[in-house]
């Protein structure tokens, strides 16, 4: 492993974080894994939003500014690894932790800082990328509209998941068609698909914070939770009860 920039390579850091909305400190050279350990955070950027529930983490590379939102207590564990160890990708993405990811984690939070001249430090930290290298991502990004009109429609809409999209056209001053067009050109998803994943997301977020199957559903705008259960699962890969559990 070759020398980095850093020294110490590694920094970690541990908070519960209360209910509310915060930036995110940026430190450019460094990237950063965000793992929530109770509860589920938020977090945008310029470009995507991320739902981080329990038991899976943010991969943040290059120090890019994000703010995080939380809707109760939130216990977050983050490490600040010199960007030239990067084995990640270079995109940002939410990442389902393994048991034994999370302990590694967990260890080195409490052990940081550390520093590659340490023989013991560099064995542990060889081993930490090797399970983040081989970690699968979860499908938990909604990438974010550029066009102003379509931008504010994203934002009504993360705002009020509930609310029909049928409304949208009066809210922000764009047909219907041209925020189709808009969304499809900029996020890949058509409106509709768009807000199936935003409600999805939303509900991840309740659901962390013990939230029914059946209060989710009404939350979220679906009238029976048997049509939000398939959309969910859909959306996310399980069920909203194997996720609670």
């Amino acid at each position: 492993m070759s020398k980095t920039r850093h020294e110490p390579a590694v920094r970690g850091y541990a908070v519960t974080q209360p209910a509310g909305r915060a930036a995110i400190p940026v430190d450019s050279g460094w990237d950063q894994l965000l793992c929530t350990v109770t509860g589920a955070m938020t977090v945008r950027t310029s470009t995507d939003t991320w739902v981080v529930p329990a038991r899976r983490a943010l991969w943040l590379p290059g120090g890019q500014p994000a703010t995080v939102q939380t809707r109760g207590r939130t216990a977050v564990r983050t490490l600040y690894l010199d960007e030239d160890l990067r084995r990640l990708p270079d995109d940002a993405r939410v990442l389902d932790l393994t048991p034994l990811a999370r302990e590694l984690v967990d260890h080195v939070v409490s052990v940081c800082p550390l520093e590659l001249r340490s023989d013991g430090d560099r064995a542990l930290l060889t081993v930490l990328l090797d399970q983040l290298d081989a970690l699968p991502a979860s499908p938990l990004r909604l990438p974010m509209p550029i066009d102003p009109r379509a931008r504010d429609a994203a934002a009504t809409l993360l705002d009020d998941p509930a609310r029909s999209i049928d409304g949208l056209s009066a809210v922000v001053g764009a047909s219907r068609r041209t925020l189709e067009r808009r969304f499809r050109g900029e996020t890949g998803l058509t409106l509709a698909a768009w807000h199936r994943r935003a409600r999805a997301l939303r509900a991840l977020e309740l659901l962390a914070d013990g939230t029914t199957v059946t209060e989710t559903a009404h939350a979220v705008g679906y009238s029976t939770p048997s049509s939000f259960v398939a959309s969910f699962k859909a959306e996310t890969g399980s069920t909203p009860g194997t996720f609670r559990s």
